[in-house]
């Protein structure tokens, strides 16, 4: 099996993406620990992984508490003694509507669960992963990073931006120290789920975030275990010219190995200027 002997950590793993990530992690060979607020939901991702044959570990977290972060951490060590991947998943899609209308609280709270989540759980795992000198960081640009501008939902978009350039940074300090982790990002599409089910779950919301009403109307999107597939995809075709990419659903993943040279060359699968 691909990731076997590995251990997979997974936030944002009650359900969704997150969900059927830690369950391919499973299927791929890999211990997986499963981190979200909701604990029986993670009870639930734990014995569908454990009914197929798998392993996995439940453990509450708050990805905005330090605390909860740091115990999600001495978790995995305690219970695997290692961690190779850090799927950074856990997300919200709240504050929607217009910039000037949004609740001042609720658009920072969602920087602190996209933004600062996804900074305090590297910050946690990275340590060991550069003293072992191996291991994967895949942060989650689920919209507004590489995708463009997301009107009617300025903090998740911005936050998701941030998110694209903060993983393209964290790479280049990891290449400075000359360590072999790694960390790219991965766009899943349109998923439908909690998340954006959440987005236009009121007449006001709906307003501001048509094209989502109208995705989830017409059946159209990803499906969430298509996701994990393609992260499987991705880290199949890791290479260090990658480190700090962002990819996305339905990459042509051997179009990818085959223009290593050329991708670290143009700068390409990156969040940069277009200039004339």
């Amino acid at each position: 099996m691909f990731l076997k002997d590995k251990v997979a950590v997974v936030t944002g793993a009650s359900a969704s993406v997150g969900r059927e990530l830690a369950r391919e992690f499973a299927r791929q060979g890999a211990r997986v620990v499963c981190a979200a607020r909701r604990e029986e939901k993670l009870e639930e991702t734990v014995m569908l992984i454990e009914e197929e044959g798998g392993q996995a570990l439940a453990v509450q977290a708050d990805v905005t508490d330090r605390d909860h972060v740091t115990n999600l951490f001495g978790a995995t060590i305690e219970a695997y003694g290692q961690a190779d991947i850090l799927f950074n998943n856990a997300g919200i899609l709240d504050a929607v509507g217009a910039t000037w209308e949004t609740d001042i609280d609720a658009w920072w709270r969602v920087l602190e669960v996209d933004l600062l989540g996804t900074y305090l759980c590297c910050r946690a795992f990275l340590p060991h992963m550069i003293e072992r000198d191996t291991g994967v960081v895949i942060n989650m640009d689920g919209g507004g990073g590489t995708t463009g501008s997301f009107p009617g939902a300025s903090a998740y978009g911005s936050a998701k931006a941030a998110v694209v350039r903060f993983t393209q940074s964290l790479a280049g300090e990891l290449e400075m120290i000359g360590s072999k982790v790694m960390a790219v990002c991965l766009n899943p599409g349109f998923v439908r789920s909690e998340l954006s089910e959440a987005g236009v779950d009121t007449e006001y919301k709906a307003r501001w975030l048509p094209k989502v009403k109208r995705f989830l109307e017409t059946g159209h999107g990803v499906p969430p275990e298509r996701c994990a597939q393609t992260t499987i995809k991705l880290l199949k075709a890791l290479a260090p010219e990658l480190n700090g990419r962002t990819f996305k659903n339905g990459t042509d993943y051997q179009a990818v190995k085959d223009n290593l040279q050329k991708i670290k060359d143009e700068d390409l699968f990156t969040l940069k200027y277009i200039t004339l």
